[in-house]
């Protein structure tokens, strides 16, 4: 009772605290729409290339479909917490010019924080907070008869509460309830030759509204300890609900000494002008003996009617239908064995589409990834520590190339805290 106490404290500390506390790698690409999406995964899925649909694992909390929440043992408790580092090395070739111009990044910290609960024998239960997109970046350009620089923060967050329902045996459904909350800032700053006087527009999104998934899990035994499990997602697409707003501050000097003078540009609901889209996501998993798994996967989003509809200051981004594929394996060499026997190894990859257009060429990224969860020398707690490498270029042409490297580490707390002792 002590151990299940403070790991719901925890929970609730580190939820509270979570919103801000990671600092985006800084990426360009991030200015256009609602920054870079992140998929619903943990730190275990992101090292099998990000894969979950049809992931049904007892031992991992899979929030990318919720129909899995059901297929989970009676009496566990599950916790799991994710860091992520990101190192990224950047060249863009500058226009009309041989020369290239590189830059290296960093950024980090909190991930996601999920906990999963049974209910009944056929219900089961989740909820977590996790990123939908991430905003971060700084570069400056010329202008006209003076210069420019553009800087950009913050991101979506979604909180969510989830169920998952054991219909008849190989048959689960599911759903999560979830809050989008969070803002993006887009910075311009302007200083033309002829004053030599800096003035900043400013565009804020703030989200605030309520998100829906649904998920459908269907598994079969294909042969003796072999299990077959096919997985649906659906994502309803929606005007969102929030504020828009432009701020312009302009420098002002007055008696030797300077300020600023900021007005509102703009101000708008952003029912009529911003949306996201409806979300498909399907995957095949295959399980074996209980210590190998492969699955693949295959996402939609249909970003290219979706509306998105800044103040003319920031007008440039255009959207295409989004699609990701992804397949990943785990493999337990002996979940009975020595120590390194038991360690689950985990190889991914996975190529995107992605949902934003630059100078209308597309922006496509690809990854490789590896894995490894250590089992605790006591009970059933695993530290799954990855490596990722992603490249992310544009095409036709090639506008800006970034090549990550990132490393995730995620806290799986595995607890059975629903047994009854027999002793009275």
């Amino acid at each position: 009772m002590k151990i299940r106490s403070r790991l719901i404290a925890l929970l609730a500390a580190v939820m509270a605290m979570a919103v801000g506390e990671s600092v985006s790698a800084q990426t360009p690409y991030s200015k256009f729409g609602y920054g870079i999406l992140r998929d619903n995964v943990t730190s275990a899925q992101r090292q099998m290339g990000g894969v979950g649909y049809a992931m049904s694992s007892g031992r991992q909390i899979n929030v990318m479909n919720p129909a899995s929440y059901a297929s989970r043992d009676s009496l566990t408790f599950l916790f799991d917490l994710g860091l992520d580092f990101t190192n990224i090395w950047s060249s863009e070739k500058l226009h009309n010019s041989d020369i290239t111009n590189s830059q290296h990044n960093y950024g980090g910290g909190l991930d996601y924080v999920t906990m999963a609960f049974p209910v009944s024998k056929r219900l089961g239960m989740s909820i977590g907070l996790l990123p939908y997109s991430s905003v971060g970046y700084s570069f400056g350009s010329t202008i006209d008869n003076g210069s420019a620089s553009r800087q950009g923060s913050g991101g979506l967050n979604l909180l969510y509460l989830g169920a998952g329902f054991n219909i008849v045996k190989g048959l689960n459904v599911g759903m999560n309830f979830g809050y989008f909350f969070g803002t993006t800032y887009n910075d311009v700053y302007a200083i033309p030759e002829s004053t030599g006087t800096m003035s900043l527009f400013e565009q804020i999104i703030q989200v605030r509204d309520f998100h829906m998934d649904f998920g459908i899990q269907y598994g079969v035994e294909v042969a003796p300890r072999q299990r077959l499990t096919a997985g649906l997602t659906f994502s309803p697409g929606k005007a969102l609900l929030g504020k828009s707003m432009v701020l312009q501050f302009d420098e002002v000097s007055s008696s030797g000494t300077s300020g600023y003078v900021g007005d509102t540009i703009a101000s708008e609901s952003l029912r009529h002008n911003f949306a996201i889209p409806a979300t498909w996501g399907v995957g095949i998993n295959y399980e074996r003996n209980r210590n190998f798994m492969a699955e693949v996967d295959f996402t939609y989003q249909g970003w290219k009617n979706a509306k998105f509809e800044p103040d003319d200051n920031f007008i440039g981004t255009k959207f295409q239908n989004r699609y990701r594929i992804g397949a990943g394996l785990e493999w337990v060499p002996d979940p009975r064995g020595s120590y390194f026997r038991r360690v689950a190894y985990r190889f991914g990859g996975y190529y995107n589409r992605d949902y934003i257009t630059v100078n209308s060429n597309s922006v496509k990224d690809f990854g490789l990834s590896c894995g490894f969860g250590f089992p605790a020398v006591a009970g059933k707690t695993v530290v799954n520590l990855g490596f990722e490498y992603k490249h992310r270029s544009t095409s036709p042409t090639k506008l800006l190339t970034e090549n990550y490297f990132n490393i995730t580490l995620g806290v799986n707390f595995n607890e059975r805290w629903f047994m009854q002792s027999k002793i009275r």
